[in-house]
């Protein structure tokens, strides 16, 4: 039986380090293929043209913050059911977060060893 491809998800945050370590802390050839932005604009075009399974979003940003780059995914029909989950330092804005309509909240630091395990519980996804 071959495996099933992997889930696409969209990692913004406006760090390249937190980028970078993100992405390796995802990438998984059975689980995640990962692209990555450090703008909130770029992940509102990219999420449009590559329509991912997932949103991995940083609150802050300095261009667009996450909860503007939220809003306009979920103006556009094309992105607007994509989920969402936000990575913050600020774990006690998760319920303002989840009120925004986020499918989840990770807390940062990030635990890379057990992020993508945090991000199923976040999605739903059973593994």
């Amino acid at each position: 039986m071959p495996a099933s491809p992997p889930r696409r998800i969209l990692v913004v945050d406006d760090s390249p380090l937190m980028l970078l370590a993100v992405g390796i802390g995802l990438e998984q050839p059975d689980r995640w293929a990962v692209t990555t932005t450090g703008s909130g604009r770029a992940a509102i075009a990219l999420a449009a043209e590559h329509r991912p399974d997932a949103v991995l979003l940083d609150v802050t940003m300095p261009d667009l913050d996450g909860p503007a780059t939220l809003r306009a995914l979920r103006a556009e029909p094309d992105t607007a059911s994509i989920p969402i989950v936000f990575m913050t330092a600020d774990v006690a804005d998760e319920v303002r977060l989840l009120g925004l309509g986020a499918a989840g909240v990770i807390g940062k630091p990030l635990d890379l060893a057990t992020l993508g395990d945090q991000l199923d519980e976040a999605l739903g996804c059973l593994r």
